[in-house]
């Protein structure tokens, strides 16, 4: 599956739509499904291979969950970041400084849509 969120309103993402792919396990929903972002994400809780630190995608994954909540608490977690447990480190010393950051967000999202439009590359 792939799925699409935009960034909130009020936020460095606002404006920004971000792909990702959705891969559900054989016991879905007893195991939350394995997210990852294909668009480029500079995030504190996102890797540079689009992986994701979100409790509710590990060890705090309830089967009421659905696509839907999945991918709202992904849309919070763009302007709401945990910064006590990053997987970019970078992006969690600048997220308080938000016009450096979203420069950061620019500049990796804009990375995302070249490699889309010349796939070759």
């Amino acid at each position: 599956w792939t799925a699409t969120i935009e960034g909130s309103c009020d936020t460095v993402f606002e404006g920004l739509a971000y792909q990702l792919s959705l891969t559900f396990p054989s016991n879905y929903p007893c195991s939350p499904p394995t997210i990852k972002f294909i668009t480029p994400c500079f995030h504190p809780n996102v890797d540079q291979h689009g992986n994701i630190c979100l409790d509710i995608l590990q060890d705090k994954w309830s089967a009421v969950y659905d696509v839907r909540s999945t991918l709202v608490s992904l849309r919070s977690l763009l302007g709401e970041p945990n910064n006590d447990s990053p997987l970019n480190s970078l992006a969690a010393s600048l997220w308080s400084k938000q016009d450096d950051f979203r420069k950061h967000v620019l500049k990796r999202h804009s990375e995302g849509s070249a490699q889309n439009a010349n796939p070759n590359k």
